[in-house]
């Protein structure tokens, strides 16, 4: 016999998963419309940088979930698109850290300006009543995903 929580479970995750195919298709909207050769993980790059500052690319792998060498190459590639720069460490001069640049900060804005007002179209559609249980539980989702909030954007 399934117990009530279990089957709790079982039925937010279906439900987050049905909503994450949203977010994605709404996602890949947003960014084919702003910036053609960007990939969704390149952009997901983008956004760790935007929302965290400069990193040391062995943190921005973890931050990633990716191994060290594929986000060099991820960050090769927005090198050569101007998107990021490597600098020298401000604490430690014998490393480098990657940040975004003005090219990169300007996609992440575009993109996350057009996600935003295709999301608040279909928070419009929803039933009021139903809006502030979709705040909480997507804040307490973030949460325990681990995910920083942010006041700009909470869709990436």
């Amino acid at each position: 016999m399934v117990t009530r929580s279990a089957s709790d479970v079982d039925a937010l995750t279906d439900a987050v998963l049905t909503a994450s195919r949203l977010l994605m298709a709404i996602s890949a909207r947003s960014l084919a419309s702003v910036e053609e050769t960007i990939t969704l993980p390149q952009f997901r790059l983008l956004v760790v940088l935007d929302s965290r500052g400069a990193m040391k690319l062995t943190g921005l792998a973890d931050v990633l979930a990716v191994n060290p060498s594929t986000a060099t190459r991820m960050v090769d590639r927005l090198i050569a698109a101007d998107m990021v720069a490597r600098q020298p460490n401000p604490t430690s001069r014998r490393e480098v850290v990657i940040e975004l640049t003005a090219a990169g900060q300007k996609v992440v804005r575009g993109v996350l300006r057009k996600r935003r007002t295709e999301i608040s179209k279909i928070v419009a559609r929803m039933p009021e009543s139903k809006r502030r249980g979709l705040v909480n539980a997507l804040v307490a989702f973030t949460e325990a995903g681990g995910e920083p909030p942010s006041d700009d954007y909470s869709w990436v």
